[in-house]
């Protein structure tokens, strides 16, 4: 994918799937708008990026700084193509009766309403140029019950429904929505997971995980026209088919 004179914008860039995605776009020649809280972790990534980077310290679950976040966006690269809605906690690993209630709607309010900020926001600014890509990381645990995750399921589900809500809204309007599913990754989540020692997701290997580079090579992917077929639904990277269109396999 050739991403030139293209616009990305990252949230949860700070670090995993979304620190590796903004490499990836960067390398292919996008501009990329990385968000998260923690500030001097995307002040160092856009830095290691160059000028083809800028760090924006926004947190999703406030909609006034996710259209701030975009609005600097649209001033610093004149435009927004790409949508990636990264940003998201698994935390409270607990089961339902013993969870704080709300540490329980903090991740509702990070992975549900982070999306939906994010989506209302640049939504104006695609449309008026004619379209654009918005892509949300989605789970296996948004069709599957996980013990201790209520939290991180609800929220996934949701999110899952939300993309399809934005295909069946404004697909004729030039916005590509879809999700990944990517399985597994090597990052922090997983080490969290791993600590927990709940269910059988924190008792696989660490050599089970994929890299989180995957994950954002499919995304690129996901911008042109091979993954068209996906528009309104979800990719699976555990698909050994997608894997090999990727170029993973």
């Amino acid at each position: 994918m050739d991403m030139q004179n293209k616009t990305v914008m990252i949230t949860g860039a700070s670090r995993g799937i979304g620190a590796a995605t903004a490499r990836v776009f960067a390398a292919a020649g996008a501009n990329v708008a990385l968000l998260a809280r923690s500030q001097e972790a995307i002040a160092d990534l856009a830095g290691e990026i160059g000028q083809q980077a800028i760090a924006i310290p926004c947190n999703v679950a406030r909609y006034g700084e996710m259209l701030a976040a975009v609005e600097t966006t649209v001033g610093a690269f004149g435009g927004l193509d790409v949508l990636v809605n990264n940003a998201g906690i698994l935390e409270p690993i607990s089961h339902l009766g013993d969870a704080d209630p709300d540490a329980w709607g903090q991740v509702i309010d990070i992975n549900v309403k982070g999306v939906f900020n994010g989506v209302h926001a640049a939504l104006p600014v695609m449309k008026q140029a004619g379209g654009g890509s918005i892509l949300t990381i989605s789970s296996g645990a948004a069709h599957s019950p996980i013990e201790a995750w209520s939290a991180y399921c609800t929220s996934k589900a949701a999110v899952n429904m939300l993309t399809r809500c934005v295909h069946h809204e404004e697909g004729q309007n030039g916005i590509r929505a879809m999700g990944l599913s990517p399985g597994t990754v090597a990052t922090q989540m997983q080490r969290d997971i791993k600590e927990s020692g709940i269910n059988p997701v924190s008792q696989l290997a660490w050599k089970d995980h994929i890299p989180a580079e995957w994950p954002a090579k499919c995304l690129l992917w996901m911008c042109g026209a091979g993954a068209d077929r996906f528009v309104g639904d979800e990719i699976s990277l555990r698909d050994e088919n997608i894997r090999r269109e990727v170029g993973l396999i």
